[in-house]
């Protein structure tokens, strides 16, 4: 016997699926395709609060943080790149999830204000189209992700719009060396960063790190 369910697909439209034997795995497929695609959706803002359900702190990533949903694929800590498909260019911003909201459609997020403030919206418009692109390559390399943290503390006044994997390479048996590269936006100017890693993977220690505009 067949029974009906519903589900999000990545543009927020809703379908009928009928399943039989082979219902849970459809449904765990739909759900890992619908991690790994851009999703569209809508962004609203928020000014965070002292206590969220990630327990991560809104000012984590320089305020650069967000709430999804409790219905969506995207984890605490995770990074996800937003783009804003309300204004021309649309301008990106790699924020990091902290909170999660009962109630929400999959594909609604909140973002901090100062988040949705570098996606060049206004907080009047209160809401705005947006992509949601899960960032896998970061999320795979903890030190890309490290790195990342870094470069937002050490270029003040500029966000990360996106980046790049450069290469990993093992030095010696207690040495591995990981680059990476990452655009900076500010509303002056665009900049290059490469961030590279210095570590032992037999500890997880930093060795060195290095900063450098190229």
């Amino acid at each position: 016997m067949y029974q009906n369910y519903y589900y999000g697909n990545p543009y927020g439209q809703y379908q009928a699926n009928s399943y039989g034997q082979y219902s849970y795995y459809d449904y765990r497929y739909h759900w890992f395709m619908m991690r790994q695609q851009p999703v569209r959706g809508q962004a609203s803002w928020t000014d965070g609060g002292n206590v969220t359900k990630c327990g991560i702190p809104w000012s984590d990533n320089k305020y650069m943080t967000v709430a999804v949903s409790q219905n969506s694929p995207y984890q605490c800590g995770e990074s996800l790149k937003v783009r804003n498909l309300s204004t021309p260019g649309g301008r990106e911003v790699i924020v990091t999830v902290v909170d999660q909201v009962a109630g929400y459609p999959a594909n609604k997020i909140n973002l901090h204000r100062k988040a949705f403030e570098t996606l060049g919206a206004s907080t009047n418009q209160g809401v705005i189209n947006v992509e949601i692109i899960p960032s896998p390559e970061l999320e795979q390399e903890k030190w890309g992700k490290y790195l990342l943290e870094l470069t937002q503390t050490a270029y003040p006044g500029y966000q990360v719009k996106d980046y790049k994997t450069i290469g990993k390479t093992e030095v010696s048996a207690e040495q591995t060396r990981e680059v990476y590269e990452f655009n900076l936006q500010s509303p002056q100017e665009s900049i290059k960063v490469r961030g590279t890693v210095l570590y032992n993977p037999k500890t997880d220690r930093v060795i060195s790190f290095d900063l450098k505009e190229v």
